[in-house]
């Protein structure tokens, strides 16, 4: 017989403002401490330097984390032109320097305008992707030379908002949204590179991911005060995902994972009962049927 377990916490998502300085990892930690609950997790990695929009899921919400639809997001940056560094950010040392202060504003615009749409994207070295089993920043931090092999991804904006020229450097404030999978601190690399001066990013805020935005965020507490407000279940679905709403009778079939003897619009959709609460992902199998992705109850299903 099976050990029963001590019933979870409430389940849901928080948006929060991730201050500069930390670590994504370091804010699920502090927020297990917040929630009292050691199931926790974050969608979207922001880096230590980096500010605003990061997702943190609790209890049953970690196995929706996954499924969201987070594929488009902005962020408002920095980027220094004339310098180049380790990192592609001001966290890493300075490589080489270079007098940018000659650039023309049209030069900066006609190398910023051939990075917006679909392009071909060689992530920073110093990043989260695995190289043989092994994180490349792990592998750059131990002395190695990493190359990463080119990604399509998409920059659907890149606009520069000012310039601000100090000491033969070139300071771009800019707007940036992009499909998942995109490093700002690439654009700054390839746009300094593009114009023959380097570049580097100092400073990255995420504004938005998908339907979450940094107006709705929650600075994340210092120890001892109180945990912010969770957004339910069924509403971070409404905000990513297509979503149908069950009755009954369909509840019951769906919280064991059986077919569901209707075809749900996508791949994931979410179901909602009567009660408001997301039930399970499902999916449609082309026959007028829907099959579980994953059920999301209490105690119950895959």
């Amino acid at each position: 017989m099976s050990r029963r377990t001590a019933p979870a916490g409430p389940s849901g998502l928080v948006v929060i403002d991730k201050p500069a300085g930390l670590t994504s990892h370091q804010v699920v930690g502090r927020c297990r401490r917040l929630f009292a609950t050691r199931r926790v997790g974050h969608a979207g990695t922001l880096d230590p330097m980096a500010t605003g929009v990061l997702l943190i899921g609790v209890n049953r919400a970690t196995r929706l984390l996954g499924h969201l639809a987070l594929k488009d997001k902005t962020y408002t940056a920095t980027i220094r032109l004339g310098q180049t560094t380790v990192t592609d950010d001001a966290e890493g040392e300075v490589t080489e320097t270079t007098d940018a202060s000659r650039l023309s504003d049209a030069a900066i615009e006609g190398a910023v305008a051939a990075l917006r749409g679909p392009i071909m994207q060689v992530p920073s070295a110093v990043s989260a992707i695995k190289v043989d089993g092994r994180r490349s920043y792990a592998r750059v931090r131990a002395g190695e030379r990493v190359e990463l092999a080119a990604r399509p991804v998409t920059v659907s904006e890149f606009a520069v908002l000012g310039r601000h020229d100090l000491d033969g450097l070139v300071d771009l404030d800019v707007v940036v949204t992009c499909s998942s999978g995109t490093y700002v601190r690439a654009l700054a690399r390839d746009l300094g590179a593009a114009l023959g001066v380097g570049g580097h990013l100092t400073a990255l805020r995420r504004t938005r991911v998908d339907g979450y935005r940094v107006e709705d965020a929650h600075d994340l507490p210092a120890p001892g005060e109180p945990a912010p407000p969770m957004m339910t279940m069924a509403e971070a679905a409404r905000r990513s995902l297509a979503v149908l709403d069950i009755d009954q009778e369909q509840r019951a079939i769906v919280v064991h994972g059986g077919l569901l003897p209707v075809e749900v619009p996508a791949d994931p959709t979410g179901l909602v009962d009567p009660a408001g609460e997301l039930v399970a992902l499902y999916r449609p199998d082309g026959r007028g049927r829907s099959r579980a992705v994953a059920v999301l109850v209490g105690g119950e299903g895959q």
